[in-house]
């Protein structure tokens, strides 16, 4: 396995990203009553996942604030399925579209859990 240098590199990190690219792509169809309130939140959420994960990749030399920041990211991810629910029961999404996001966000968390779980394997030896 090749050393990973930077967050860009984390299939984690490119999978919320690719994520979150969609769901800004999705909302922009919203109704316009929304875009304070459901299109923000569902947009800022989802972008958070990815700004915590970055910051969790710097601050890796200090494994509890390591720690934090994928915390951080996975309720990020909890979050934006939240929003995803509301998104499908005001019909601004498909199920089918909720179901496919919403699983995605699913590994993503999967994917958090199980870095947190082996931080050593991420943060360097003291």
């Amino acid at each position: 396995m090749e050393k990973i240098r930077s967050h860009k590199e984390l299939k984690v990190y490119q999978e919320a990203y690719q994520a979150a690219l969609r769901i800004h792509q999705l909302t922009q169809s919203f109704p316009a009553e929304e875009r304070h309130a459901l299109t923000n939140q569902i947009r800022r959420s989802s972008r958070s996942v990815c700004a915590n994960l970055a910051e969790a990749w710097r601050k890796r030399r200090y494994p509890k604030n390591f720690i934090s920041k994928l915390s951080d990211s996975e309720a990020e991810a909890a979050e934006t399925q939240v929003w995803l629910d509301f998104s499908h029961s005001f019909k601004y999404i498909n199920e089918a579209i909720h179901d496919e996001l919403y699983d995605q966000f699913e590994h993503i968390i999967a994917m958090i859990i199980k870095m947190s779980q082996n931080s050593e394997k991420w943060t360097p030896k003291q």
